[in-house]
């Protein structure tokens, strides 16, 4: 159990407390504005303090000198930095990270360093995490969601299942037939939103959600194993030209026809001069007329990346019925999200939930290298690196059968010097192995941290 210190209790800091609270953390969170605190003291365990997150006597208060960890997660980029220099400086919190918006500060690694820097450990931005995550999904469009995992050499991802795909009506077993030499390993399938523990006998469906791990590079032929291949996108309109709507366009507009809609003018017109192969268009985008003239029906891909959740939702389903062909939105409250599973729109993102996989990272016993949380967080893969001898681990030298596993967790995947292992019952960990799971009951979670950590004084 950590102590860690929020500072900002916006739509991010307040995500990473309730997920923070939920694994029994001593969490404090700061905010000078008290209706934002007042809703997370009312339902959660956590200390609440209104203030200043570059007030001294606030951070003191709040308990720093005892922090293990400092998240710096206010709206403002400067009071991030600073937070971070005053908690190294004043009461040596050992790890500290802040929210950068401003990718241009990050360009002078020496801004961040503890000796003439902001003694920053690590910087987090979430709209460059959103667009990164969104580049991904646009490469694969058959996926419902795309992770990365040991530096981009295996990835998991949600497919929901089509009637004419190759594995559809078939047991697991039978991936071997249809895929050859092709490793892969199924970690969950989910029908009708209830979880379904995969083995060789698990026959597939048509809309069944299937969660499965494989190399990089092999992982189009599993995909096209469980959906039938869609044509690749071309067309894309972009409904919102803010931080995350400017990053993705740019990012795009390459290799993609890329359309922006900005409803301010001003905007509007900063993102003409900067996006020079897109077209950028001033406009409503909950407006039928406006949509009907830019074709929406030839529309590949349609994104609601602005502000307002019910502006996302409303055009997402406007876009959707007048044609585009695939629908993505931006939903910040985690209620909406749960609403729209299922529906007309494609895949609903939470940019918070998004976020905070590199939070909680850090918060984890043991060397955990990734957290990304799944099924709006209910379920989540971890990446983690085992270290020390069979004296002092629990999982060093042994089979994966021999292992005491969590129930609801599944070992998928290890990567060994830079080569991509696929788990079997008799594959035999060794130190410094990368090791991928995927846990769809989160709590289980400490219980895998607990059999891959290494013995009390290892270190």
């Amino acid at each position: 159990m950590s102590n860690i210190l929020i500072l900002g209790a916006g739509r991010v800091g307040a995500t990473v407390a309730e997920q923070l609270v939920f694994e029994h953390h001593n969490v404090t969170i700061v905010d000078d504005n008290p209706a934002n605190l007042k809703p997370l003291s009312s339902r959660l365990d956590l200390r609440a303090i209104t203030g200043s997150a570059i007030n001294p006597h606030v951070l003191r208060e709040a308990g720093a000198e005892d922090a293990e960890l400092l998240l710096a997660v206010t709206p403002t980029d400067e009071l991030n930095m600073v937070a971070c220099k005053m908690a190294y400086q004043l009461f040596r919190v050992p790890t500290r990270i802040a929210r950068i918006r401003n990718t241009e500060i990050l360009a002078y690694e020496e801004m961040l360093s503890e000796d003439v820097g902001f003694a920053i450990s690590q910087v987090i931005t979430p709209a460059q995490i959103v667009t990164d995550y969104l580049v991904r999904l646009i490469k694969m469009p058959e996926a419902l969601q795309v992770l990365d995992f040991a530096e981009k050499l295996v990835q998991m991802v949600v497919v929901r299942v089509t009637a004419n795909a190759p594995m559809c009506d078939k047991p697991l077993q039978q991936f071997n037939t249809v895929l050859g030499d092709v490793d892969r390993r199924v970690v969950g399938v989910y029908r009708d939103n209830r979880y379904v523990r995969p083995d060789g006998d698990t026959v597939l469906h048509a809309g069944d959600e299937v969660f499965v791990l494989a190399p990089t590079r092999q992982m189009r032929k599993v995909i096209e194993a469980l959906h039938t291949q869609e044509r690749p996108i071309e067309r894309i309109l972009i409904a919102g030209g803010g931080n995350v709507g400017f990053r993705l366009a740019k990012a795009l507009q390459k290799d993609y026809q890329v359309k922006v809609l900005e409803s301010s003018a001003v905007r509007s017109e900063w993102l003409g001069t900067e996006l020079t192969r897109s077209l950028v268009l001033h406009g409503d985008a909950t407006s039928e007329n406006l949509l009907d003239s830019e074709q929406i029906a030839q529309t590949d891909l349609y994104l609601a990346l602005t502000s307002d959740d019910e502006d996302n939702i409303m055009s997402g389903l406007l876009a959707r019925q007048m044609g585009a062909r695939k629908v993505i939105a931006i939903i910040n409250r985690s209620r909406y999200v749960d609403l729209l599973q299922d529906s007309r729109i494609d895949v609903a993102l939470s940019p918070a939930q998004l976020t905070i996989g590199s939070l909680l990272a850090e918060a984890r016993q043991g060397d955990i290298t990734a957290v990304q949380p799944l099924r709006r967080g209910a379920a989540e893969a971890v990446e983690l690196v085992v270290h020390g001898n069979k004296s002092v681990s629990r999982v060093i030298g042994r089979r994966v059968d021999e292992l005491r596993m969590p129930a609801h967790a599944f070992l998928a995947a290890i990567v060994r010097d830079g080569k991509v292992i696929m788990v079997h019952h008799d594959t035999v960990i060794e130190a410094n192995d990368r090791c991928i799971l995927f846990v769809h009951d989160k709590d289980d979670t400490r219980d895998v941290e607990r059999l891959f950590a290494v013995k009390v004084g290892f270190f």
